[in-house]
């Protein structure tokens, strides 16, 4: 089956600035990807090349196949990107820029589906405002439903969360489930790393234009190292022998890190020792955050050459 998305050795500078570097990425068809990484990591500038809104410096990329540059009509047609930026035109009502929308793609008689975005983004008491008097929330809905508006296979969200409601957030994401379950190939940039752990099934993370990591998100969390346990003890002191073992003190709560599991009858034999009474434990479950922070670490540790 043709790749939903294939990017070969891509290579984009900015003069002396060098944003993507050797940049290989493949996303099937029908996957939820979800392409991580800080500010200025380069995930913004692998979207716009996906969109064709730049040109890479060297590589290829693909959309089902099609050159983003040779072949970019068809490449555009088949991919709904949501930009980061609050982008739309203040003349405008939001119906007018759905229906302006579909006549870019050639699509006659689109209202059926342009309802139905409508409704699952919450849009429908909006359809005849203008976009200038819409909330930055409500803008942020219409460039989401502007994306999906030619029923795109291919679907970009880059930070589409970003300063929105809980109740947006929830139902664009039933939404947007519910599109990959039909068949449509989404990837989401986020900086919120619990969507990002609920909702993908494999994740790509970026460092200064690199990968530095790419597996299923449940590798990934399994690659933890070590896992933390919250302990309120009575009285409220630490022996010295577990001191080195404090992440945080919080809520009147020692955070310890250990390697394993099994780590933690040895922390429990020494508060027996020392006869400090735990009053309450918790184990914390690594998560996507948690990995995340250590392979920045690491990429920092490793350095880029």
């Amino acid at each position: 089956m043709t790749p939903a998305i294939e990017v070969n050795k891509v290579y984009k500078h900015f003069g002396v600035v060098d944003a993507l570097l050797d940049i290989n990425l493949k996303i099937e068809q029908g996957e939820f990807f979800a392409l991580l990484g800080p500010n200025g990591a380069g995930k913004t500038t692998l979207i716009n090349v996906l969109a064709g809104l730049i040109f890479p410096s060297n590589g290829i990329a693909r959309i089902l196949g099609h050159d983003v540059v040779v072949n970019y009509r068809e490449a555009r047609r088949i991919v709904g990107v949501v930009p980061q930026e609050l982008v739309f035109d203040p003349f405008f009502t939001v119906r007018e820029m759905l229906s302006i929308q579909s006549g870019y793609y050639g699509l006659r008689n689109n209202d059926n589906w342009i309802d139905e975005v409508l409704n699952n983004l919450g849009l429908s008491d909006k359809e005849s405002s203008n976009m200038r008097t819409l909330s930055g929330g409500m803008k942020r809905r219409v460039l989401v439903a502007q994306a999906l508006v030619h029923k795109p296979p291919v679907i970009i969200l880059d930070e589409p969360t970003a300063g929105v409601d809980v109740e947006l957030r929830q139902s664009l994401w039933n939404f947007i489930k519910q599109l990959n379950h039909d068949g449509h190939t989404i990837v989401l940039t986020t900086h919120y790393l619990d969507e990002a752990e609920a909702l993908c099934s494999r994740i790509g993370m970026l460092k200064q234009g690199k990968i530095v990591a790419l597996d299923s998100t449940k590798n990934l969390i399994n690659t933890s190292n070590g896992c933390l346990i919250r302990l309120r003890l009575s009285p409220d002191i630490l022996p010295i022998k577990l001191q080195s073992l404090v992440e945080n003190y919080t809520d009147n709560c020692f955070i310890l890190k250990i390697n394993s599991y099994s780590s933690i009858e040895g922390v429990l034999a020494t508060l027996r020792v020392e006869q400090i009474k735990i009053l309450e434990m918790e184990v914390i479950q690594p998560d996507l955050e948690n990995i995340f922070v250590q392979i920045m670490d690491k990429a920092d540790d490793v350095g880029f050459e």
